[in-house]
């Protein structure tokens, strides 16, 4: 009994050592089997969020338009200073702002001071003398003309009417005094151009050492300063003698076309020429555009801090009466007008290798197509050759999974590749072009 008692008690150990071997291994596999279910599933889920989305856009023929855009200030346009060198009190002033006046008429009397009615006797006397040069001048070439006429005659009725020889004393003689004589009345001819001259600029003085100050053209007044009982005192001039000009406001002619001057940088004065067309805006005109053309460029440059930039003018086509020079103007130079052109957004051309590239969406499958541009502006890019209008390019791309709290689903719309020929990666979505899975 006691053996049999041993070996029962033996077996039942047996077995429940069995049992307990069993159950671990239940849970071992158990746990195999949770372990893989859960890797399959991350694997799946990890997928799923790398999936990717392509921003497209269709390639479309239309018109590209290229343009430059500079700074600068308003001009007057055709216009002339209202000037005075002479000093005083104004007395009493007959115009305004807006008024139309004729070339010499009377804009404002002065009361002048000593300084300038001294000035202004000096310059009358100065005006006399040129006038009495003048017709001396004038005088002369009268008598000039006449002993031309009879040494051309003596000539021509003596050595030429006997047939002398040019060798002929006589002839030499006679001949020379003819051409001296004739020289000497197209000289005086000279001289009396040269006095007229003088005597012109002596009367400009006078006039800007009057005590009426006169508008200097016809036209239209504006920035006049001049009031009643306004001091003119001038500005000293080089010597203490003279006086340099006074300007008291402008005239515009009638008609004339209001001008700004921009300038342009090295790069792109090459791109601009006269008469392309311009478009204009001015801080002072919120919500206004003016259109004008291009005049001229001033090739010569200016250097300022080492910088060299170029002077272009720009004619307004029309204009408002209130605006005024050395107002601020900002210009956009048209320098190019491409018609029918295929167009892509900038963002969609990338470069690998000094290689432009576009990636298009067909059937589903990303092509990288080698393609060849043209012109560009801020927003679109000419493909010369290698995709057709219509072709979905890709303009980005973003993940479609579900990302972890704090991570970013997007992707770099360049891929592996170069930037962009854009700035900036974000899709422009044109032509019905949509978002494809890849």
């Amino acid at each position: 009994m006691g053996i049999i008692t041993s070996v029962s008690g033996k077996i039942s150990k047996s077995k429940e050592l069995f049992s307990k071997a069993s159950l671990k291994k239940k849970l071992l596999f158990l746990i195999i089997l949770l372990a893989a279910g859960w890797f399959s599933g991350h694997k799946i889920i990890s997928t799923g969020a790398q999936q990717i989305q392509y921003q497209t856009a269709q390639a479309e023929k239309g018109t590209l338009i290229t343009s430059i855009s500079a700074s600068g200030i308003v001009l007057p346009g055709s216009s002339a200073s209202i000037t005075t060198q002479a000093t005083g009190i104004v007395n009493q002033v007959y115009i305004k702002d807006g008024d139309i006046v004729t070339q010499g008429q009377k804009i404002a009397d002065i009361t002048l001071d000593i300084g300038s009615q001294q000035k202004q006797a000096a310059a009358w006397s100065a005006y006399l003398s040129a006038k009495n040069s003048l017709d001396s001048a004038q005088a002369k070439i009268n008598s000039l003309q006449a002993a031309a006429f009879k040494a051309n005659q003596t000539f021509m009725n003596d050595a030429v009417a006997r047939d002398l020889a040019t060798d002929d004393p006589t002839y030499i003689q006679e001949n020379a005094l003819w051409l001296q004589a004739e020289a000497d009345y197209k000289n005086q001819g000279n001289t009396i151009t040269q006095a007229q001259a003088a005597l012109n600029s002596s009367w400009l003085s006078y006039i800007q050492l009057s005590s009426t100050i006169t508008s200097p053209m016809a036209g239209r007044v504006s920035g006049l300063t001049l009031t009643p009982g306004l001091s003119i005192t001038g500005s000293q001039g080089e010597s203490e003698s003279s006086m340099s000009s006074s300007s008291v406001g402008t005239i515009v002619t009638e008609n004339s076309s209001l001008q700004g001057v921009v300038n342009l940088t090295e790069i792109d004065v090459t791109e601009v020429s006269p008469g392309q067309k311009v478009t204009l805006t001015l801080d002072a005109f919120p919500g206004k555009t003016f259109a004008g053309k291009v005049s001229t460029i001033n090739t010569s440059g200016s250097v300022s801090s080492g910088v060299t930039t170029y002077p272009t003018t720009i004619t307004f086509d029309t204009a408002l009466n209130n605006i005024y020079p050395n107002m601020a103007v900002n210009a956009t130079i048209i320098t190019n007008i491409k018609d029918s052109a295929v167009l892509v957004p900038s963002a969609a051309v990338q470069t690998s290798n000094g290689q432009s590239i576009v990636r298009v969406l067909k059937d589903g499958q990303l092509n990288l197509i080698p393609v060849e541009v043209g012109d560009s502006n801020d927003t679109q890019t000419e493909i010369a050759s290698g995709i057709n209008e219509g072709d979905a390019v890709v303009t980005g791309s973003t993940n479609s999974g579900t990302t972890r709290p704090g991570t970013s689903g997007a992707t770099s719309p360049f891929g592996s590749f170069g930037g962009s020929r854009g700035s900036g990666g974000g899709a422009v979505i044109r032509g019905g072009g949509g978002i494809m899975q890849h």
